[in-house]
C-alpha cells in the first residue's frame, strides 16, 4: 500500500523554531513529527511512502537516509524549487503514486488515533474518489456534507461566505465537518486533475468535481486528534501522543 506524506510546509505558524529546522523534524517526544507518521503508517501495512520536501528539505533527505528509511521503500517528491499546496503536490507526485491501488495522504503536523486500516477499508468497499476524515470539532471553515455523507460544499462561519458548485446550494439542510488532514483517493483523481496544473489546493479541487463524482466523509467514534502546526499545540503534543500511542 501506499501513502503520501506532506511535509513541504514552510513552518511560518511554528517560527522560530522553523527558521533552522524544517517543520516535519520538530520533535515530539523525542521523535520527528515525520518520524512519528511513518512508523504509524509503517505500522498499518503501507510499505511504500511519497514525502514531498520544499523548506530546508535537504534535512529531510539525510534524516531519512540515516534512518535507512525505516526499512520500507521512501520517494522524495521535490518541491525545494516551488511550494506547489495539497493539490499540486499531489499531482507533482503522480508518477509515485498512479497505479491501480488508493494511496493514504496525511499531514505530517497531524497526530491522532485513526485507524488508518479502517479509514483505507471504507474506501475500499465504498470506492468514491476521495475519503476525508472528518469531525465535529471547532473551526472557522466546514465542509458541507449531504445525508449520504457526500461532499456538497464549504463554508466559512467566520465571513458566511459559501461555496458550492451545486445549483440552488442550501448550506442549512447539509452536514458540518472539520477535516482533519488525512484522506484516501482513488489513482482515478489523475485524470480528474488533468486541467489543473501549477500550485492548488486539494479542498479547492474536492469542491470543483464532487458534484460529478463522490468525495466522501469518513468518521471515527472515537477520534483524537491534535494539529500540531501552532505553537501553543506543540506544548500539548507530548502529553498527547503517549496517550494514544
Amino acid at each position: 500500500m501506499k501513502a503520501m506524506i506532506f511535509a513541504a510546509g514552510t513552518g511560518s505558524r511554528l517560527k522560530p523554531y522553523t527558521d533552522h529546522i524544517p517543520k516535519a523534524l520538530i520533535p515530539i517526544d523525542g521523535k520527528p513529527m515525520l518520524e512519528h507518521i511513518i512508523l504509524k503508517l509503517k505500522a498499518a501495512g503501507f510499505t511504500e511512502i511519497i514525502i514531498n520536501v520544499h523548506h530546508l528539505g535537504e534535512q529531510i533527505i539525510e534524516f531519512l537516509a540515516g534512518k535507512d528509511n525505516f526499512g520500507i521503500t521512501i520517494h522524495i517528491s521535490d518541491e525545494r524549487d516551488y511550494l506547489l499546496d495539497t493539490g499540486g503536490g499531489i499531482k507533482h507526485a503522480a508518477q509515485f503514486l498512479q497505479g491501480d491501488e488508493p494511496f493514504l495522504v496525511h499531514n505530517v503536523d497531524i497526530i491522532s488515533n485513526v485507524d488508518l486500516k479502517a479509514l483505507y477499508q471504507h474506501h475500499l468497499d465504498t470506492n468514491p474518489l476521495a475519503t476525508l476524515l472528518v469531525s465535529k470539532r471547532d473551526t472557522s471553515r466546514y465542509l458541507l456534507f449531504n445525508k449520504e455523507n457526500k461532499l456538497s460544499g464549504w463554508r466559512n462561519k467566520e465571513t458566511g461566505e459559501v461555496k458550492s458548485y451545486y445549483p440552488d446550494f442550501d448550506p442549512s439542510i447539509h452536514n458540518e465537518f472539520a477535516f482533519n488532514g488525512i484522506h484516501v483517493i482513488s489513482p482515478q483523481i489523475f485524470e480528474w486533475m488533468d486541467e489543473w496544473t501549477g500550485k492548488f489546493s486539494i479542498i479547492n479541487f474536492y469542491l470543483a468535481v464532487c458534484a460529478k463524482t463522490p468525495i466522501q466523509a469518513f468518521e471515527q467514534a472515537d477520534l483524537r486528534i491534535l494539529d500540531i502546526g501552532k505553537p501553543d499545540a506543540l506544548e500539548l503534543a507530548q502529553d498527547f501522543i503517549k496517550d494514544i500511542e
